[in-house]
């Protein structure tokens, strides 16, 4: 294969919205995509494909028939699923780029699925959030094909990806390993500043963090990676447990990641109070409403 003409996205979140613009800024005509929430019209996934000139299709199979390459950009939980709903679908050698955030497991049962089908599996973990650098974004191909695919992918923005390994599961273990520490944070900051907040020691505790990190803004990171919780707080516990699961794999109790996927399923309850600007009234917003529901936090 010289050049991908054709393009089907699997998901039609922020990472599929993201893609399907960059896509077409690259020249690609032919793009379509299946979401679940396809099957109303009115959502706003539904509506964003349709706002993004992309063809919306009724079912996984429909929207890759003909592609050269399909990008899975699906829940973490619906990975496996995924792959197995386009087996027999594809055209032989079409590029399967699999961008979920899921166990090192996880994508080797998606990779069997795939390449027992003739379709060429590609493992890719996105090793930073998708914007501000979009499909260019830090990228870790793995797998068999990923050499082949890559000078592909580079034609189509894909500038911050690299092969890291012929074999499934260490670019996943590598992405994983890192939202132990990225989403830990995220959660961490969360537990500590509205805690602090409800003290009223919030300013000293972020002064201690700033003899311990000089470099950081500890004011503006908190904000930033709290309200990063209270919006995708679903997404990101789902996430923890496929990192669990990598955690597990390697032998080890995720005491620490199980944890975490604990807060930032609460945290998304609060999505409404990440539009505060300032740290201290969106701390202040969050324990109102927690407050008033009496939750166990």
């Amino acid at each position: 294969m010289s050049a991908i003409e054709h393009i089907c996205l699997l998901g039609f979140g922020e990472v599929g919205q993201t893609l399907a613009a960059d896509f077409h800024a690259a020249g690609v005509t032919q793009l379509a995509a299946f979401d679940l929430l396809f099957t109303d019209p009115e959502s706003a996934c539904t509506r964003a494909a349709v706002g993004a000139n992309v063809r919306v299709t009724s079912s996984a199979a429909d929207a890759v028939a003909g592609a050269d390459l399909v990008v899975s950009a699906v829940t973490a939980a619906q990975d496996v699923a995924a792959a197995r709903s386009v087996v027999g679908a594809l055209k032989p050698g079409a590029y399967f780029l699999d961008v979920n955030s899921v166990s090192p497991g996880v994508k080797a049962q998606s990779a069997a699925l795939l390449d027992a089908s003739g379709a060429r599996y590609v493992e890719a973990a996105i090793m930073s959030p998708i914007n501000p650098k979009r499909v260019g974004s830090p990228m870790l191909f793995g797998g068999k094909h990923a050499a082949a695919f890559l000078p592909l992918a580079q034609r189509l923005g894909f500038s911050g990806a690299e092969v890291f390994s012929d074999q499934i599961g260490r670019a996943s273990a590598a992405k994983m390993c890192r939202s132990v520490m990225i989403k830990g944070m995220e959660a961490l900051l969360t537990e500590s500043l509205l805690s602090a907040r409800h003290y009223g020691v919030e300013s000293t505790v972020i002064d201690s963090l700033r003899n311990l990190f000089p470099a950081a803004d500890w004011s503006m990171l908190a904000r930033y990676m709290i309200s990063r919780s209270l919006i995708h707080g679903r997404r990101r516990a789902e996430e923890m447990r496929e990192v669990a699961q990598t955690v597990s794999e390697a032998g080890l109790q995720p005491h620490m990641s199980a944890a975490c996927a604990q807060r930032q399923d609460w945290a998304a309850r609060f999505r409404e109070a990440a539009s505060i600007e300032e740290l201290e009234a969106m701390l202040d917003a969050v324990l109102s409403r927690a407050q008033a529901e009496k939750p166990s936090c």
